[in-house]
């Protein structure tokens, strides 16, 4: 049988293994899936996770409930040689392995980019996995109920000042998310006011959301501002030391909550290959998904897909000619990479990928919402159901969809969990408080 090792078990990944299991025939191949997490995110909920619309378990997907066709391995690649169809496996305990394969998908995905600003690499949080943005609701529920014992004072403005860096549609949503559930604990503290709570966006551009009309964003803007939500455009942090906050406008105050979603780039476990990158860190793919080399030759038995790959945009709408790094385009990727690999097994042509934009949706906070489709726009309510409607059934597994409406249902009916679980972060120290210790 053909050995298929695919490295990364997000979107792409995750899908490719997914429809493997379906197409494939007995015997045809043995197909590996390597992750260091055992399960699969579906990033589009971060921003409600965040914000206490979503329990953290239920955005994800397990591989091994949803591949059980499918060897999975919890572990680190941390090489391959390609020209020797060898890949090293390193387990988070325990010594590093080799493996051969016949065919090797790459699907690493994305991780955050961020710039050598001072003070962002300790002080702020990312929001590309499931346990940051469980984090982000932990520190946020936690600095009210810390603030609502303080007076009035610099302290307690800085844990009820909130930053988001990047205006992107992960950053607007987040910052909508944050800033409703904010309102909503205002409620249930009589110490803290709506405007004890500060809110602030920092673009660097001159506008939000890219994905959307300018006009679309610019009601946006308006009605992140109507609800006490200050998006400064044209704006660089300077300095995040200490949490506290220098803008390039000169504008400084401090924060205990900065997250940073300005932009991803290419998982840097490419780097530890002998497969061909170009210059923004990502592999060389032609519009079938197959790795090719600069001069556009074929890689032989290497694919890829996803945020890892720079794959031409048939459609014309990706930037620079390459498909955008979203969830849509790695879903798909991977549905196309399988039924690829399954067609050159069985010595057919694989077909080359070509989606067109179904449009942008997202949710900026409870009931609001904005949707864009060339020139139509929706904005509001209507949006915002239509905002979960898409991502509430592009969820992977129906046991996940009926997980993630049941929170929907029961928030509507018994309003959003409002508890925070902050010591989760450090769950041995109640134990060590109290340990009893060997005397000296």
């Amino acid at each position: 049988m053909r050995k298929i090792l695919i490295v990364g078990g997000g979107y792409a990944g995750f899908y490719t293994a997914k429809k493997l299991q379906k197409h494939l025939r007995r015997g045809e191949a043995e197909v590996t899936i390597v992750d260091p997490l055992p399960y699969m995110t579906y990033q589009p909920f971060l921003p409600e996770v965040a914000a206490g619309s979503i329990e953290p378990r239920h955005a994800v997907v397990a591989h091994r409930r949803h591949l059980k066709k499918t060897k999975v391995i919890t572990a680190k690649v941390t090489k391959v040689d390609h020209a020797s169809k060898t890949a090293e496996i390193t387990p988070a305990v325990g010594e590093p392995w080799t493996v051969d394969y016949d065919t090797i998908v790459v699907t690493a995905g994305a991780v955050s980019r961020t710039f050598p600003i001072p003070g962002v690499a300790d002080q702020a949080i990312g929001l590309k996995t499931i346990e940051e943005a469980a984090s982000i609701r932990d520190r946020l529920t936690d600095n009210f109920a810390k603030a609502s014992n303080l007076p009035a004072g610099p302290e307690r403005d800085r844990l009820l000042t909130v930053v988001v860096v990047g205006g992107g549609f992960a950053g607007i949503e987040v910052f909508g998310e944050l800033r409703s559930f904010a309102s909503s604990l205002v409620a249930a503290y009589d110490t803290i006011a709506f405007e004890d709570t500060h809110f602030h966006l920092i673009e660097a551009m001159g506008r939000i959301m890219p994905e959307v009309s300018l006009p679309t964003s610019h009601w946006v803007l308006r009605e992140l501002d109507s609800r006490g939500a200050k998006v400064h455009l044209d704006t660089q942090l300077a300095s995040a030391v200490d949490g506290r906050i220098e803008l390039s406008t000169g504008e400084s105050f401090e924060s205990d909550l900065i997250v940073w979603t300005a932009g991803v780039m290419a998982n840097p476990v490419v780097r530890g290959t002998d497969l061909p990158i170009e210059e923004r860190g990502r592999l060389r793919a032609q519009a079938d998904l197959r790795i090719v080399d600069e001069n556009g030759v074929v890689v032989p038995d290497a694919w890829t897909a996803g945020d890892v790959a720079a794959v031409p945009d048939l459609s014309g709408g990706g930037v620079g000619g390459f498909c955008v790094p979203n969830a849509q385009h790695a879903v798909r990727q991977g549905k196309r990479l399988a039924k690829n690999l399954v067609a050159e097994i069985r010595g057919d042509a694989p077909a080359e990928y070509n989606h067109t934009n179904l449009g942008a949706v997202a949710g900026i906070g409870l009931y609001r919402g904005v949707y864009q489709y060339r020139k139509l726009a929706i904005k509001g309510f209507i949006a915002w159901i239509m905002h979960r409607g898409y991502h509430g059934f592009a969820m992977p597994m129906w046991e996940r969809k009926a997980r993630v409406f049941g929170n929907w249902i029961i928030n509507f009916l018994f309003r959003r969990d409002l508890v925070g679980i902050p010591a989760r972060d450090v769950p041995r120290e109640a134990f060590e408080t109290f340990a009893s210790r060997p005397k000296a």
